[in-house]
């Protein structure tokens, strides 16, 4: 059961203003308890744990399981927020972790499991607190949702605050099954995100967007309401949908914010909005009986930064940015952090410099994008290698050399061979990630094509189409945040999918190669076929994409945190080259021996867990690396244990997805690891056993 209560009235006035962060104010003991002045329209829900819950929504561990089926809605073109809620659970759970059981879940890991590891026969519900709300810069157009789970077990004796910052373009739900399950269970409050990229389904044709409950409403209903309003006048919004029927905009890809350059600012909201609900929840009430005292401190309360993917970057970020003492150590997963450069630190593997160390995220994700999908190709969609070869940008005499060529060229730029066998797979999610960013970084209005590319769905032919009803209507819960399909619309006989895109330039169906082209020359400011330096507006579209890029970088000072950062070594999205072992380089150039980050890098583990079922020869499931990094901060934290040093984890796989994957499999994090594994960092310099 739900149970929803206002907000006192006091509350709620202060709760409204919407004023900037650094107005922000999270109490001295026995001060009255305020909320943040750039919270708005704060709701505070209570589940039994029995109906419903924190953790599951309700559906419990057996309906998370691969056999569980969606769940379905009263009314499929009118869901209510409960129901939504659920779904963008059950969503958001099973996207992140492999619900498989031979995959480990329900005995390495689920809501079932409990905090030693060993599985129960509950369903691992979660009864607690929810406060939801909107952070915003005073605009109303910024409307980030923050959200605090406050399990009934909270601790407060020892009382403890997991951040769970959305991964990839997730909405606030998105770190259920990482962060949020391993605070939840361990008695702490739980801060979420979606860092100002969560989902918020924009279409043009109805003017209709997401409310922060999820529910469909007209944009002009909405006002500021929306999770995310294009911004777009109303001749603009009729004609673009009168020209491009279907197409649709998004939060991340078109809010023209470009919301990671404030991922870490997101992620101390979500902070400072635990601390004030931990103090409406358990404070003494004023003398007056009106309001709380503030009980809970960052003196008398560990916060651990976490989460996955760019919620782990997330947390960094904040913690490089916390000068108000809000973050106490941090643990996190497979992090999309990017370097402010490549040069101030140094990687080496088996006593080899590493290639490509400290790239940017739009650097290299638009350098995949043009080679993964001729890694993908068959021979009857092998025109991305022929066109390729065509330009220049490959060699090889038939589709196997050109693969193996292509393959090559991204070992040669920093991707490890343990990518090798994933490149394929990694193929779709790289193209996302490169016009998303693209228009992210560039801050490009939904209307703007950038390199011919729009947003929207498309059918079997790859011809674009429009959401039903009912898919918009559940468009909260079933999105990840990068909603649709990037739609060529240059491609020679009219809009296709970008895997069906037929480049002017070479009049082969090559997957709207001219498109990826563009995408990679917005991203270097260079030609990749000719070498030249852009000209005109092309020169002037790059200045915006790489002036974007470098407001997200981070300066690698953790401010003296103790942090353990887990990264899989077969990752083939966030490249451990480009990422974590560039990070840990980084920090060393910026705190020297005062630092007390560790890395561990885990053989086998990949950056979606989700793939444990169905590529079990190459992958294993990486989180639950992270609940023992969790682990062992909280260790450190509370009790002063030593942190592990850094360290190769080597885990094995599985033949095949019907041998049952177990602890053997999965060796602990080694508080001494042998000399071959061990990770060491000698000045700024980074050596990674093979």
């Amino acid at each position: 059961m739900k149970t929803t209560t206002p907000v006192s009235a006091v509350t709620a006035a202060i709760a409204t203003l919407a004023l900037s962060a650094c107005g922000s104010h999270h109490g001295h003991h026995g001060e009255p308890n305020e909320a943040p002045r750039y919270l708005r329209d704060i709701s505070v829900a209570t589940y039994d744990g029995v109906s419903d819950d924190l953790l599951t929504g309700g559906l419990g561990a057996s309906g998370l399981t691969a056999a569980a089926p969606v769940p379905g809605y009263a009314d499929p073109l009118n869901p209510t927020p409960a129901e939504l809620r659920r779904n963008a659970i059950y969503f958001n759970y099973r996207a992140i972790a492999d619900v498989n059981p031979n995959s480990g879940y329900g005995r390495l890991y689920g809501p079932n499991v409990d905090i030693n590891g060993v599985p129960t026969t509950g369903e691992g519900k979660i009864a607690g607190t929810e406060y939801i709300a909107y952070a915003d810069d005073g605009s109303g157009k910024q409307n980030v949702t923050v959200m605090v789970q406050i399990p009934d077990s909270f601790d407060v004796s020892n009382p403890c605050i997991i951040t769970g910052a959305s991964s990839g373009s997730r909405g606030v739900y998105g770190a259920i099954a990482t962060a949020g399950e391993w605070g939840l269970k361990h008695k702490c409050a739980v801060a979420y995100t979606d860092k100002g990229t969560g989902t918020g389904l924009y279409t043009f044709e109805d003017d209709s967007v997401n409310l922060r409950t999820g529910v469909r409403a007209p944009r002009a209903t909405a006002g500021n309401n929306a999770n995310f309003s294009p911004t777009i006048t109303d001749a603009e919004r009729a004609a673009f949908a009168a020209a491009y029927p279907g197409r649709i905009a998004s939060k991340h890809a078109h809010s023209q914010q470009n919301p990671e350059k404030d991922w870490g600012t997101h992620v101390l909201q979500s902070v400072e909005f635990a601390y004030y609900a931990l103090n409406e929840k358990y404070g003494e009430v004023g003398k007056d009986g009106k309001g709380h005292r503030v009980r809970f401190t960052p003196r008398n309360t560990i916060t651990i930064g976490s989460s996955v993917s760019n919620g782990g970057a997330a947390a960094l970020l904040a913690a490089e940015q916390d000068r108000k003492g809000l973050i106490t150590g941090l643990a996190v997963s497979e992090p999309q952090i990017q370097p402010r450069d490549a040069t101030s630190y140094s990687v080496r593997q088996n006593g080899t410099p590493v290639t490509g160390q400290g790239k940017l995220l739009i650097d290299y994700s638009t350098y995949a994008a043009l080679y993964q999908p001729c890694i993908a190709a068959t021979a009857a969609t092998s025109g991305r290698c022929t066109s390729l070869v065509a330009k220049g940008l490959l060699a090889g005499a038939d589709l196997a050399a050109q693969q193996l060529d292509a393959r090559a060229r991204l070992r040669a730029y920093g991707w490890l061979a343990e990518s090798d066998p994933l490149q394929a797979t990694y193929s779709p999610i790289n193209v996302l990630v490169a016009v998303t960013y693209t228009f992210a970084y560039g801050r490009f209005a939904p209307t703007d094509k950038v390199c011919g590319f729009t947003f929207g769905p498309v059918d079997a032919a790859g011809l674009p189409t429009t959401f039903t009803a009912a898919q918009k209507a559940a468009s909260f819960a079933t999105q990840n945040g990068i909603i649709g399909t990037p739609i060529y619309e240059d491609s020679v006989g009219g809009a296709r999918s970008y895997a069906a895109g037929v480049s002017p330039s070479t009049n082969l169906a090559d997957q709207s190669l001219d498109g990826f082209l563009c995408l990679r020359a917005l991203a270097t400011g260079i030609d990749p076929v000719n070498g030249n330096a852009l000209t005109g507006a092309l020169a002037a579209q790059s200045k915006r994409v790489r002036d974007g890029a470098a407001e997200v970088v981070a300066n690698g000072k953790l401010n003296g945190k103790p942090a353990i950062i887990v990264h899989g070594r077969s990752d083939t999205l966030m490249v451990v080259n480009f990422t974590s072992r560039a990070y840990l380089g980084l920090n060393a150039a910026a705190e020297g021996s005062s630092s007390k980050l560790r890395y561990i890098e885990v053989t086998n583990g990949n950056h979606f867990d989700v793939l444990t079922n169905a590529l079990p020869q190459y992958v294993i499931p990486l989180n639950v690396y992270l609940f023992r990094a969790l682990d062992a901060m909280m260790a450190h934290l509370r009790s002063n244990a030593a942190l592990p040093p850094s360290q190769v984890v080597r885990t094995t796989t599985r033949p095949d997805n019907t041998v049952p994957l177990t602890e053997a499999s999965l060796p602990p994090i080694a508080a001494a690891p042998a000399p071959a594994n061990a990770i060491t960092v000698s000045g700024t310099t980074v050596d990674v056993p093979q």
